[in-house]
């Protein structure tokens, strides 16, 4: 069952259960999907609705941090609830070890040796990594990986 197809089923379920925060969460992502859909004039396969996806939880951080900063709790609280159901959507995060042996085998693919070919690593990584991992901490290790 495709991304999409599992969006419309858990939208029908959270409808006839009632379970209106993963509704209305449901109801957005569907909604941004179809706008990039309309957009580009594409149909969205897995990888791309996972990179919408990945854009949403990163949206969703970034006002987390900003209400924090601006001591409104409860407004967080609110993001952070809808990444909790967006994220369940997403492929299971890699951890460091995995992370770092993906860096490794494109850095001896690429055939970086210095801090100066992180550009070459990115997209590469970025390719194999995407969904997978947070591609902050991925640059972060493949820098400290060069760099050592």
């Amino acid at each position: 069952m495709s991304l999409k197809q599992r969006l419309t089923e858990d939208m029908k379920a959270a409808m006839k259960s009632g379970d209106k925060q993963s509704l209305g969460v449901i109801r957005l992502i569907n909604a941004a999907l179809k706008q990039k859909e309309v957009d580009e004039r594409i149909e969205l396969d897995d990888t791309a609705v996972i990179a919408v996806l990945d854009k949403m939880v990163k949206q969703r951080r970034d006002s987390v941090s900003q209400y924090q900063a601006a001591a409104r709790e409860d407004l967080a609280q609110v993001e952070r609830d809808e990444i909790t159901v967006i994220e369940r959507y997403l492929p299971a995060k890699l951890g460091e070890a995995e992370i770092l042996a993906v860096v490794d085998a494109v850095i001896a693919e690429v055939g970086a040796s210095a801090p100066a070919d992180l550009g070459k690593l990115m997209g590469p990584l970025k390719a194999k990594l995407a969904g997978k991992a947070d591609m902050g901490q991925v640059s972060a290790l493949a820098k400290q990986r060069l760099a050592g």
